[in-house]
Formats: C-alpha cells, sequence, structure tokens
C-alpha cells in the first residue's frame, strides 16, 4: 500500500491523501488552499494524479479546505462515488455552489483587469453549475456503520466533533493475506464546543494520520472564553462602535448564536447587565450562506449535543433570539455599513479572503471605536493573519486601510483540538499506531507536536513535504519517493515575491516607529533598542537576497 500526501502539508488548508492499494486508489478529503498566493495557485494546478484512474472519495467533512475542490475532481473526470455523512452531504449542497459562484465572480473581477491590459481571459477554477454536478457522485453513510467497499477494504466514519457531520475515518485494507488500518482524522473538533457531540474514540490502528492545527497551542477555559466575548462585545457598545466579527459561516456562527443563549443563566451581576446590553443590541448574521448551514443542523438533530437535542424538542430555539437578524441581499449587506452602529456583525469568511466580510473590514477597521474579534484559526498569509499579527495598514479592494480597530482573538471558539486535545486522542488508543503522520498545521506546530508525541508515546513521526509518497507495510514503513509539480519553480519564485512584500510592509512600519521615535525626546538606551530592530531587518534582507 501506498500514501501520498497532496494537501494541508506544513500548512492547514488544501488537504487532500491518495491511498494506493493492489486493486483501489482512493483519496482522503480534496480540500482548497487558502491563504498565501503560493499556496492558493495550487487550486488551479493539475492533479498529481489521473483523477480517472480514483476509484472513491472519503470526504471528513464539508469544510471548503476539505471539500472545495471537489468540484475540479468532477471537472477533470472522476466519476466514483464520494462517501461522507449526511449532514456533510447536505451542508456540501450549499458549500460547494456557493463556492462555485465564488470562484465564477472573482475571476470575472481579474479577468476585467486582465482584458485592460491587453491579456487573454482565464477560465475559473469551476462553475456554480460545476459543482452542482458534482453532487451526484455523494454517498450518504452513517456514523459508526462499517461498510465493505469491496472485499478487502472497509470503512468506518465516526464522529469527529469537529463540525456538524464531521469524521474520523477510518480505513481497513487487505493486501497480501495481511490487513492493515488507517485512522485520518480530519479536523479532531475541541470538546468544549457546545453544540456538537465530544469526538469518537477509537481503539486501535497501524497508521495515524492526524491533523495539528494547535499542535503548540492551549485554548482558554470555557467560562473565561463567555465572559471575555460578553465583555469585548458590551465595552465596545458602550463606546458607540461596531464589534465584527469574522466567522466562518458553518460552525463558528451557530457557536456563537448558541454561547450568547446559553450565557443568560450566568446570575453574576455583571455578567447579567453586561449580556442584557448585548442582547438588546442589534446582531446581524450577515451570510446567506450561514442562514442556510443554520437550518441544515435543524435538520440533522443527531449529530448535536443531548441537552441542545432536548431543548430543540422542547421547543426552545437555541440557534435564534429576538435581536437576531439575518441578511440575504448584497443590497441589505451595504446597508449595514451605511447605518450600522453600536451592532453586532458576523459575516464570512472566516479568515478575511472573501465575501461580505472584506466590505465590514474597509467600514471598520480605522475605527477606534470598533472592535474586529477574531474566533477561529487564520491561516498563515489570510488577510485575517496579517490583522491578527499586528498589521497596521492592509489593502481593501485597491485602498490602504490603517487599522485603528481594537483587535482581538478569542481562541476558546476553535472548532480544533488543541495540543492537549491531540496527545490525548492518541493516549486513548489501547493499540497504539506504529506510525503517526502529521498534516494540516503549520510548521512551527507541527514539530513541536511530533517532539511531544516522540517523547510521551515513543512512537515515530513524520511531518509530509507535498508529494511524498510512503510505502506502508504492517512491519515496515518508509518514505520511497515524491510527486513534484511541473509549476514548483513558479511556486518558490511566488514565494519569494510574498517574501519580499512582507518585507517592504515590515519596513514601513519600521520607518513610521523611528520617525515617531526621533520626534521625542530619545536616551541612550532607546536609540540602542532602534539600532537592533534596523539590525534584525538587514538581516532579513540578507536572508532574503541569499
Amino acid at each position: 500500500m501506498k500514501i501520498t500526501f497532496l494537501g494541508a502539508t506544513r500548512t492547514v488548508t488544501g488537504s487532500n491523501v491518495l491511498v494506493e492499494t493492489n486493486n483501489k486508489k482512493f483519496i482522503l478529503d480534496c480540500g482548497l488552499y487558502q491563504g498565501q498566493q503560493k499556496e492558493i495557485m495550487l487550486n488551479s494546478d493539475s492533479f498529481l494524479f489521473n483523477p480517472n484512474e480514483i476509484d472513491f472519495v472519503l470526504l471528513s467533512h464539508a469544510h471548503i479546505d476539505h471539500s472545495g475542490r471537489i468540484p475540479k475532481l468532477y471537472v477533470d473526470g472522476f466519476r466514483g462515488p464520494i462517501y461522507a455523512t449526511k449532514a456533510t452531504c447536505d451542508l456540501c449542497e450549499i458549500m460547494l455552489p456557493d463556492s462555485g459562484y465564488i470562484q465564477e465572480s472573482e475571476i470575472e473581477w481579474l479577468n476585467r483587469k486582465r482584458r485592460r491590459e491587453g491579456k487573454h481571459e482565464l477560465p475559473p477554477l469551476y462553475t456554480y453549475n460545476d459543482a452542482i454536478d458534482s453532487l451526484a457522485l455523494f454517498e450518504r453513510v452513517q456514523y459508526d456503520e462499517v461498510f465493505q467497499i469491496d472485499s478487502n477494504i472497509k470503512v468506518r466514519f465516526t464522529d469527529a466533533g469537529h463540525m456538524l457531520g464531521s469524521s474520523i475515518i477510518e480505513v481497513w485494507v487487505k493486501e497480501n493475506g495481511k490487513e492493515q488500518k488507517i485512522v485520518f482524522t480530519g479536523d479532531l473538533g475541541n470538546n468544549d464546543i457546545p453544540l456538537l457531540r465530544e469526538h469518537s474514540i477509537v481503539e486501535e490502528t497501524d497508521i495515524l494520520i492526524m491533523e495539528s492545527t494547535y499542535g503548540n497551542r492551549l485554548h482558554e477555559e470555557k467560562v473565561s472564553k463567555a465572559e471575555e466575548f460578553l465583555s469585548i462585545v458590551s465595552k465596545t457598545l458602550e463606546r458607540g462602535g461596531n464589534v465584527i466579527i469574522p466567522s466562518f459561516a458553518v460552525g463558528r456562527t451557530q457557536e456563537i448564536i448558541y454561547e450568547l443563549q446559553k450565557s443568560k443563566q450566568n446570575e453574576d451581576e455583571n455578567f447579567r447587565r453586561e449580556f442584557d446590553e448585548v442582547m438588546n443590541a442589534k446582531v446581524y448574521v450577515d451570510s446567506p450562506l450561514a442562514t442556510s448551514a443554520t437550518e441544515v443542523f435543524l435538520k440533522n438533530l443527531d449529530c448535536l449535543d443531548e441537552y441542545v437535542q432536548e431543548d430543540i424538542r422542547e421547543g426552545k430555539k437555541p440557534l435564534d433570539f429576538n435581536g437576531l437578524r439575518f441578511t440575504q441581499s448584497v443590497d441589505e449587506s451595504k446597508e449595514l455599513n451605511a447605518n450600522a452602529n453600536q451592532s453586532i456583525i458576523i459575516s464570512a469568511s472566516g479568515m478575511c479572503e472573501v465575501g461580505r466580510i472584506k466590505h465590514h473590514l474597509k467600514h471598520n477597521l480605522w475605527r477606534k471605536d470598533s472592535t474586529i474579534l477574531f474566533v477561529g484559526y487564520q491561516a498563515v498569509g489570510t488577510l485575517g493573519r496579517k490583522i491578527v499579527d499586528g498589521a497596521k495598514n492592509v489593502k481593501l479592494f485597491g485602498e490602504e486601510i490603517t487599522v485603528n480597530a481594537d483587535v482581538r482573538y478569542i481562541e476558546g471558539f476553535s472548532g480544533h483540538a488543541d495540543k492537549n486535545g491531540l496527545l490525548n486522542f492518541i493516549e486513548t488508543f489501547s493499540v497504539k499506531p506504529k506510525q503517526v503522520y502529521l498534516v494540516h498545521g503549520d510548521e512551527d506546530a507541527q514539530f513541536e507536536l511530533a517532539e511531544e508525541i516522540g517523547n510521551r508515546f515513543g512512537i515515530p513521526v513524520e511531518i509530509p513535504m507535498r508529494g511524498d509518497i510512503y510505502d506502508v507495510d504492517v512491519d515496515r514503513i518508509k518514505k520511497t519517493g515524491e510527486l513534484r509539480s511541473p509549476n514548483e519553480n513558479q511556486y518558490i519564485r511566488l514565494e519569494v515575491l510574498e517574501k519580499m512584500e512582507t518585507l517592504r510592509e515590515e519596513l514601513a512600519e519600521m520607518t513610521m516607529i523611528v520617525g515617531e521615535d526621533l520626534k521625542e525626546e530619545t536616551n541612550d538606551s532607546k536609540v540602542k533598542e532602534i539600532m537592533e530592530k534596523l539590525k534584525a531587518l538587514e538581516m532579513q534582507i540578507v536572508e532574503i537576497l541569499k
């Protein structure tokens, strides 16, 4: 059996793993890349396998960085079944066409620019109709039921607790009289998510392919998360500003609404005051996709926590409250920016790369009275990550916007298991894996987690690069080759350009800081500090020139 890692390698998007057995080829996930330009270009690159030769797809969940290239896979010739849970299929029915619409809209904007420059037009990655057509390939499976692909391969989906319908995928493969088992975590859930059930426990495996998004970080405690959220929102409303929450339309949005509803049980006087203030404010969910996704939640109650199910059966509405408004049309969204004050606006995308959130940022980033509140992971290279990391200025729709708003980040809302959660997942195996492969994480998180796994369990850990191939046998696992894109050199050049752009931004910020420092009475220690900053910047320039 061969395993080739083709996405989410040393990065957190583009999930894609190819498995080849004696008589079958299948892939785990088929996700879009997001973030850095060199990664986004991989979306339009040819697959490093022949889609016509893939027998089936196992999809862990509906998030676009795991499912978003499925329509392209279809366009390129794949016609096999795509196995996923019912809730994942339901969500893909709204998310993939929405992604197709975004692909068409973005390429149209780019082509207008290319036409003005006399360049030929480019096709979209895929269209809305391509996405609709690909949905015919989806086959619904039930949690916890083992089903046979053929006499040599069987599969089970168990609850990953990450989002509605998310799954840990277990695959048993018989070859040459031996059986091996692969466990693919997809995205492993944070057990502190109030809406969803906790992730399942897996008893044993030979190979573990595990996400590592928060492999070097710990989440906040549950109580402080709710208190911090209400405190930030309340203070912003009191000073007359808006709270802008970039949120993934599926998952985080519904969890924030539920968290607000549940908070009313707290009897602390100050907490109650802040809660009442927030409940009296206007709360807008500015995303048609989020509206549809909320309806899908209510159609898949079996995926929700038992207490949430009980509330719904009793006629309560845990995903709704009096001040909550869902906007549908573009005109309604524009109206928010024209008139909204002392409002809470929840809008996609969660990493601020596409969608209506960019317009809300344009109208609020420069306002000192507003707050930009992040509640989910921000991938390297995304606009959201730049803002979280302290950018003083960002470019939106060709315009330079100064960041004056209060920028906050509450990790506790994350749908991903943290470092302890990932280690505890391995701990629960009664028969530990023989090999762990870490995917879906930035390098610093992966290397720290790999060291912890080695020290704690004595299990060998690999951190694959894109295209790395491993031969897997019950008693022998080794890297045997690699697939590389013919455009590899182009991506390296893009990486150089991105580093130079980052350096340009840092140099502009440094010039401003030094200029402000030198206007004041500057003592010797301050001068030395400025000199150290300049030396560090100089070292970065030298490193890039290498």
